[in-house]
């Protein structure tokens, strides 16, 4: 491994960004035309940068959260810079590395876009960071301890455009948890490429769908990240939010495929190895989560499913027009980036005037974008005060406490008591329901809890 890393260091394009000198002067002196024109062209580029914004370019942006491990860091990216063709912009979000990883990000300048965090916010963090950074009309989260091969990017986008109902696609590789991993016959990096060569011959034959990818390269289209939304930072340094995810994808009616006619080596967990005693601890308390918030979520992307087929007149098949919003509920409190509060009322955000003592969820700004505004709603306003006495919708639990909210005649299950909770739902007036009357009430979709997020750029 050390000799193929000098070799790629010895093979690696530098770049640098010229800083232009500065002008001495007394603070008498007016500005030289230099400087006013510096100073014109810079206000223009800024001006420039601001417009355009949210404009996409056609192409995939790479997303590598990172976590010291310097070394395989640059491997990564110089494997990037030789085996792939397409359009593409590396992303990189240093959680506060204490090696070298800073001045290398540097160093290397113009060939990343980069973000130097001084605190670790975890996998999930990072990759939100990336996600919100992320210009490309595909997104792609990489491990920084991967190495890439030749039409790793080429196969796994072919995959991905050949149907519009796959959501995300996953390659092959040395060493992973699940059918992702495959058996290798090469013992040295040189020799893993000659392997990765004769693999990864484009072949539709092996696509292969999955219902779980892992978060060591997933790829997939900014839609889904528009409906789906960012990781959940309820997953504390890593783990598990890989899974969270695929449920999420998976609710929304979107199949997940394996390319195995893409290949990447992976060296393996090298950042969560190095969380040393701390690993059992962090993957225990994630899987807790993980485990609250969504019970059985097999049992609930079925349950889905089956609402779907019978309450939707396009096919099962088909991933849904909306979002992971539709399993939100109305009737609550939320807020964005900013410090404005809504209130949700039949599929709208009405920005709330005075205090409220109930929970205000945090949704993304995605999330946000899917509720139209409506009108301004008071806090002692009726409206409000009926849906939390029950007078406009009634939290309902059977003879074997599962909880539903109940409005307009549908019934909707609450899927866990970490839902009831974020949602502040578990405050609401609760009335007991026979399975008879229960079962007189239309299904609705379930409610699940919303995704826990601290970051925004």
């Amino acid at each position: 491994m050390r000799s193929t890393l000098r070799q790629l260091r010895g093979s690696r394009r530098r770049s640098r960004r010229n800083a232009p000198r500065a002008v001495r002067r007394s603070s008498t002196a007016q500005p030289s035309r230099q400087e006013l024109g510096y100073g014109a062209g810079y206000e223009d580029g800024k001006r420039a940068g601001i417009e355009s914004f949210e404009t996409l370019f056609d192409g995939t942006s790479i997303i590598i959260p990172t976590y010291n491990q310097a070394k395989y860091l640059k491997a990564c990216v110089e494997s990037i810079g030789e085996h792939t063709d397409l359009p593409y912009e590396i992303i990189i979000v240093d959680n506060g590395s204490t090696d070298e990883t800073a001045e290398y990000l540097k160093e290397i300048g113009s060939q990343v876009r980069y973000r130097i965090l001084a605190d670790n916010h975890g996998f999930a963090g990072a990759v939100n960071m990336g996600l919100m950074m992320a210009k490309g009309t595909t997104l792609l989260l990489l491990n920084n301890d991967t190495l890439v091969t030749d039409n790793w990017l080429d196969n796994m986008l072919a995959c991905l455009n050949s149907e519009t109902k796959i959501g995300m696609v996953g390659p092959v590789t040395n060493y992973i948890s699940g059918d992702q991993q495959i058996d290798v016959p090469y013992t040295d990096i040189i020799d893993m490429h000659e392997f990765a060569r004769r693999n990864n011959e484009s072949n539709p034959a092996r696509w292969i769908r999955t219902d779980r990818l892992t978060g060591f390269c997933l790829l997939f289209r900014r839609e889904l990240l528009e409906k789906v939304g960012y990781l959940d930072e309820g997953f504390e340094v890593g783990n598990f939010e890989d899974d969270d995810y695929n449920i999420r994808v998976r609710l929304l009616g979107y199949s997940m495929v394996i390319a195995k006619d893409s290949f990447i080596h992976h060296f393996g967990s090298v950042s969560m190895k190095a969380t040393g005693q701390q690993f059992e601890s962090i993957n225990e308390r994630n899987m807790r989560f993980y485990m609250g918030k969504w019970g059985n979520p097999h049992e609930l992307v079925h349950h889905v499913n089956e609402w779907r087929a019978s309450h939707e007149e396009q096919s099962s098949s088909t991933p849904r027009p909306g979002g992971l919003t539709d399993f939100y509920p109305d009737h609550v409190f939320v807020k964005g980036v900013g410090e404005t509060v809504y209130w949700l009322d039949n599929g709208k955000r009405r920005p709330l005037s005075g205090n409220t003592m109930l929970p205000v969820v945090r949704l993304s700004q995605l999330d946000m974008k899917r509720y139209p505004i409506g009108e301004p709603i008071e806090a002692n306003d009726p409206g409000i005060w009926n849906a939390q006495s029950g007078a406009a919708g009634t939290l309902a639990a059977n003879g074997d406490g599962i909880r539903y909210w109940v409005a307009a005649g549908t019934k909707r299950r609450i899927v866990t008591q970490d839902a009831a909770e974020r949602w502040g739902l578990d405050r609401r007036h609760m009335q007991r329901f026979s399975d008879a009357q229960l079962s007189s009430l239309q299904d609705g979709l379930p409610i699940i809890a919303p995704v826990v997020l601290h970051q925004s750029l």
